[in-house]
């Protein structure tokens, strides 16, 4: 980590210890902390561009491999993804998609919201609670 110079009690200085204790959220923010700290990612802007997909990069990395740990089901929590995966109903409901929400949000320590895009809430909320079931068997 580079030296700071100036008054520790300072606002800059805050801010420049702020970047570097910020929580990575999985891998793709730990990578990114590596490459601006060696100035790979400096040179890759400037021979790619702005665009140059490392946001991308890092979103799917952290996806693949997050640093959270997810909280423990409670008794009826388990009882109702017991109940709804053994029923495997062809559609999701707002009921349940409230439900399962409210299970996923707390579990996972998210603010997920209501969405009507049935391949964003099975990929996501459903694929990772399905998982999450899994490990209870």
């Amino acid at each position: 980590m580079e030296e700071f110079k100036g008054d520790k009690r300072s606002k800059a200085y805050k801010e420049w210890k702020k970047k570097f204790n910020e929580d990575s959220k999985g891998l793709g923010d730990t990578v990114e902390k590596i490459t601006k700290a060696t100035g790979i990612k400096k040179a890759v802007k400037f021979l790619a561009g702005e665009d140059c997909g490392c946001d991308d990069r890092k979103d799917k990395l952290n996806h693949l491999f997050p640093y959270y740990k997810p909280n423990c089901l409670s008794e009826n929590e388990y009882i109702y993804l017991y109940e709804f995966f053994e029923a495997n109903p062809a559609t999701i409901n707002g009921v349940m998609q409230s439900e399962l929400l409210a299970i996923y949000n707390r579990v996972f320590n998210d603010k997920k919201e209501m969405t009507g895009c049935s391949s964003c809430f099975t990929n996501g909320v459903y694929a990772k609670l399905k998982r999450l079931y899994k490990e209870y068997e």
